[in-house]
């Protein structure tokens, strides 16, 4: 009989690719407000992680054994207009799953941010380094990281970054789209991170449950190396074959509601020593992803 995985946020981007990652080691049991039916859960629930009565009887019902904690509202902007829902669903909506998992026994993995910290270190971050959030998306996810902590024992915090894939949203696509419909794009050229795709990240993950059975604690997992969202837009549209001019502009000039930190490249060392698992270059997986 297979282990029993609980993915919450199972429809979007991570979670979909998780459940294919998955499902032919653990039997994946998928808990999102919406379903999609390109998932590869074998059980889907309709969940709101905000309710914690109702993650409470889900997760006594199915019984998992480990709860990859995926649900979010990761729209930046849009946490900073609305902190109530933020902190509603990123803060109090994980430390509903992390009590509903004390409850049962259950190990956590608990999906949380670069974006924690505030982009003023010259070199890599790692997992210890003080965390400093510049806006309410991030204080929400820090806030959720706390409610872990505090809450279990066992559990795995990881921090991804600027994470891209093929079910749902993403840079990489809203550039390819934006450039097929006009000749100028404008681009930040003073943020930094780490591209990571969703089919890598989980394949990390499952890399961790295989090998890390009890090294608990928060881990950073993202592609290796680095770039600017500036000559990342460049990158995707030249592998891409696209042509179109994209211009830098400062973060001061786009004025968008949250700040950002403009240096987020964390170190996955950790991970690796951990696990022997090596995560590949940015550009090697956007490559695959645009091909």
């Amino acid at each position: 009989m297979k282990p029993r995985v609980l993915v919450t946020g199972s429809s979007g981007m991570l979670g979909t690719d998780l459940a294919r990652e998955l499902k032919t080691e653990y039997e994946v049991i998928g808990a999102d407000v919406v379903s999609n039916p390109k998932s590869a859960v074998h059980r889907f629930y309709k969940a709101d992680i905000s309710d914690g009565k109702s993650i409470a009887a889900l997760f006594d019902k199915v019984k998992p054994v480990i709860v990859i904690h995926a649900a979010a509202w990761a729209d930046v902007d849009g946490c900073e207009l609305d902190s109530k829902k933020a902190y509603l669903i990123n803060t109090e909506g994980t430390n509903n799953v992390a009590l509903a998992c004390k409850k049962i026994g259950a190990t956590l993995i608990y999906i949380s941010t670069d974006f924690v910290f505030d982009g003023r270190k010259k070199k890599l971050y790692k997992e210890n380094d003080r965390t400093n959030p510049l806006n309410t998306y991030a204080d929400s996810k820090l806030k959720g990281e706390a409610k872990v902590k505090k809450t279990l024992k066992k559990y795995f915090i990881l921090r991804s970054s600027w994470l891209y894939g093929k079910y749902g949203k993403n840079f990489v696509d809203t550039i390819v789209g934006k450039a097929k419909k006009v000749r100028i794009l404008k681009v930040v050229d003073d943020q930094v991170g780490s591209p990571t795709y969703t089919i890598d990240l989980a394949r990390a993950i499952h890399a961790l449950m295989d090998k890390a059975c009890e090294d608990y604690g928060v881990y950073h997992i993202s592609n290796s190396g680095n770039i600017s969202w500036y000559e990342y837009a460049k990158t995707v549209l030249k592998l891409a074959g696209i042509k179109a001019k994209v211009t830098p502009i400062s973060s001061g000039e786009l004025n968008r509601p949250a700040k950002r930190p403009a240096m987020s490249v964390m170190d996955s060392s950790k991970f690796e020593s951990v696990t022997g698992y090596k995560m590949r270059g940015w550009k090697s997986a956007l490559r695959e992803y645009l091909n």
